[in-house]
């Protein structure tokens, strides 16, 4: 494996030669403190395509003044290991100076789909994710990249920027993956003590519930979101940022279960913000 530390010449000079003989690349950009929900991305990439990079970049425009930029979890070392374990050909591991000069001034801003749910308690997040993710596109020019359904607003958004920009990427979303115990693997729950991560089971399960009606022939969307707050409620440390139910191909607010939706909700269980999500309604493939 090679591990690239902050070089735009020296990848795209390596990526270059990887694409000799027609050689297809995914890419899949993350932030660092790698858990099994990335590997099971980079386990697709290598799938789909003959060569698999990954970034490893903590981005300081996607995070807020009041936000955790440098309480962010990192262990690079750790990280790497874990990559070349799972045969990935480059690690790409640059400093934010290696991407954004002094003066930067250019971003890039999806104006719809960002708009809502983390978009409208984030504001600029989604313009950092948008100009980052561009910029990895620039640098890598992949043949598809891989994000993880948890995030589903982010997938959403890189999907249009896509679309809208013209940008000849293939995006795959993939499953989010959990904990035995239902909790959606992030990088931040090693912020949650013992008992705030029992806390945090209650996301999955009031999910899971609201699941469990629509399957029983509840489909109106107020019905539902209020049975996901009401299991929310039942928990002392833990203030709901917002629950809501949205079309899944846009995100515009869903009255009633009739296309594939995605239930989501952001909370704040202690100091730390999770979200997480369920696909209902959800079209086999």
């Amino acid at each position: 494996m090679l591990r690239v530390d902050g070089c735009i010449d020296e990848l795209r000079k390596t990526v270059r030669e990887l694409r000799t003989g027609g050689a297809e690349i995914g890419l899949v950009p993350t932030m660092g403190y790698l858990h099994e929900g990335h590997l099971s991305l980079v386990r697709k990439s290598r799938a789909e395509n003959a060569v698999t990079i990954v970034s490893i970049f903590v981005n300081p425009t996607q995070f807020g003044p009041n936000e955790d930029f440098d309480a962010y979890p990192r262990d690079l070392e750790r990280d790497t290991q874990l990559l070349e374990k799972e045969g990935v050909d480059v690690v790409f591991c640059p400093a934010p100076g290696d991407l954004y000069a002094a003066d930067h001034s250019t971003f890039v801003m999806e104006d719809r789909v960002s708009r809502d749910l983390c978009g409208a308690s984030r504001p600029g997040h989604f313009r950092g994710v948008c100009t980052i993710v561009l910029k990895l596109f620039n640098i890598v020019a992949p043949d598809r990249a891989y994000f993880g359904e948890k995030d589903f607003q982010q997938l959403q958004v890189i999907r249009r920027m896509v679309r809208d920009l013209n940008v000849p990427v293939k995006i795959r979303g993939c499953p989010i993956v959990r904990e035995p115990d239902g909790l959606a693997l992030s990088s931040r729950n090693v912020y949650l003590s013992a008992s705030e991560r029992q806390t945090a089971l209650v996301l999955n399960r009031s999910l899971k519930k609201a699941r469990e009606q629509f399957s029983s022939g509840e489909a109106d969307a107020a019905i539902l979101v209020e049975s996901v707050k009401r299991e929310l409620g039942k928990e002392e440390n833990l203030k709901v940022e917002y629950v809501e139910l949205r079309h899944a191909a846009d995100l515009s607010l869903a009255n009633k279960v009739e296309k594939p939706v995605v239930l989501a909700l952001a909370v704040r269980v202690g100091k730390t913000r999770l979200i997480d999500n369920m696909i209902l309604n959800e079209v086999s493939s």
